[in-house]
């Protein structure tokens, strides 16, 4: 629940200027090849790493992130529904209805947990139980949404707090372990309203919604006098004890969740926190066309850092309306994919250098996606070379023998045998909703 442009990788494809005259034909030889990144890693996948969480892409292997249930599987689900799968997306939900169980004693990440497994469930169940959707599995008896039920419940103890921020992390067969970490980020904390609030929506019972609302509304309730929340805060006595303020690692879903949340539920509650917390961002935060981390009390700055979860403001933006900053800042944040083919984690803004023990690119989709809305909103042929670009580097610099490489250093593009299971869910696939969109427009 919670892309992106499909270009063909071969030199003989456009350049900017003649992007406007792509034949349906070659769009339909730039949906193929995306379309063919997603197999070669989701077979992968399937033959070396099922039914562990996620694929080892160079040793062809397999491991268990974060938790043990198939995640990589469940993460792809609505992929292989947009691709019209009919016959592996059937497959994938009835085993998962089988198979899947949480009732094991795992620890795990209730902001990753939510994002990945239960959205995955949350959405896949939506698409088989649905004829519009041209994807209904016949045997389907809702066995998606009671898995996904159990599942919220299990996560539920999270919330126990005196602030109703929730703990980081949960044991899905014993709750909030004593000596659990009371710090979690604002991102942890702030992001889960989406999957929660539908969850509460098809089964008919609030809590699952009230208690991640509440959530957002412990965070906010916290911000500073000029309206900036800081990375990360103690869940019981609610002080902030990082106090850096940004848009970027540790922030950043906590802003895109108020719009989407508004956008899906037309709750005006999140629409006045949002406007009131991005007024706050561009006046104090906003350094264009970068964004800087700022102390959320001062506003003194105390790091000029691009970093890779910023990319997904642009995308925002759009969303939001704000088209002509979102383009600036994105031309700023691609100039950095160019110099290296990858954005890194970290680049210092003071020195334009990659920042020391921030080199990685980890398949990230959020520069990807931002170049997906401005395409959609502007029309501009330019975005499509930008993907073109980004889809390239993919190819060339993260394809490996079994899937796709976390690279570990963009500057000298050694690859990780470590591919999340959001490459499939996030990354290729809003590389595949560009190439149904550009078909449209063509």
């Amino acid at each position: 629940m919670k892309g992106l442009i499909c270009i063909l990788i071969l030199s003989t494809v456009f350049r900017p200027s003649d992007a406007e005259g792509v034949s349906p034909l070659e769009a339909k030889q730039l949906r193929d090849e995306v379309q063919q990144m997603f197999y070669h890693a989701f077979d992968g996948y399937m033959e070396h790493a099922f039914p562990l969480d996620e694929l080892r892409p160079l040793t062809c292997s397999g491991e268990d992130s974060l938790g043990s249930y198939a995640l990589t599987l469940i993460d792809s689900l609505d992929t292989l529904a947009l691709l019209g799968d009919s016959s592996r997306f059937t497959a994938a939900v009835e085993w998962i209805g089988q198979n899947l169980s949480f009732d094991i004693n795992k620890t795990v990440s209730l902001f990753e947990t939510t994002i990945r497994v239960l959205g995955g469930l949350l959405s896949a169940h939506l698409i088989a139980s649905d004829y519009a959707t041209g994807m209904k599995v016949d045997s389907y008896d809702d066995q998606l949404l009671h898995v996904a039920e159990d599942l919220g419940q299990r996560l539920l103890p999270a919330f126990e707090t005196p602030t109703g921020i929730p703990f980081g992390s949960v044991n899905l067969l014993y709750g909030v372990d004593e000596h659990e970490s009371k710090i979690t980020s604002t991102a942890g904390g702030g992001t889960l309203t989406i999957e929660f609030g539908v969850l509460s929506r098809l089964t008919g019972n609030p809590v699952f919604e009230k208690v991640t609302k509440n959530a957002v509304r412990g965070i906010w309730v916290r911000r500073s006098e000029i309206d900036l929340v800081g990375a990360h805060i103690n869940v019981f006595t609610g002080e902030w004890t990082q106090k850096d303020a940004g848009i970027g690692t540790s922030i950043d879903s906590f802003y895109e969740y108020l719009l989407k949340a508004y956008l899906l539920f037309g709750d005006e509650e999140y629409l006045y926190m949002f406007q009131e917390a991005y007024r706050a961002v561009m006046h104090y935060l906003h350094n264009d066309p970068w964004y800087v981390e700022v102390n959320m009390n001062s506003a003194a700055v105390v790091w000029p850092l691009f970093n890779s979860l910023q990319a997904f403001w642009p995308g925002l933006q759009v969303l939001a309306g704000d088209v002509e900053p979102a383009a600036r800042t994105h031309k700023a944040f691609f100039s950095v994919w160019k110099r290296y083919g990858f954005t890194p984690e970290g680049f210092n803004l003071a020195t334009f250098s990659v920042q020391n023990g921030q080199k990685s690119y980890p398949l990230r989709p959020e520069l990807i996606e931002s170049t997906y809305w401005l395409f959609k909103a502007t029309r501009d042929p330019m975005y499509l070379d930008a993907g073109r670009d980004m889809v390239a580097s993919l190819q060339y610099g993260a394809r490996c023998p079994c899937g796709y490489c976390h690279i570990t250093d963009v500057e000298s593009h050694k690859q990780e045998d470590h591919m999340e299971s959001f490459f499939l869910a996030e990354t290729v696939r809003v590389m595949l909703n560009i190439c149904g969109f550009f078909l449209i427009w063509l």
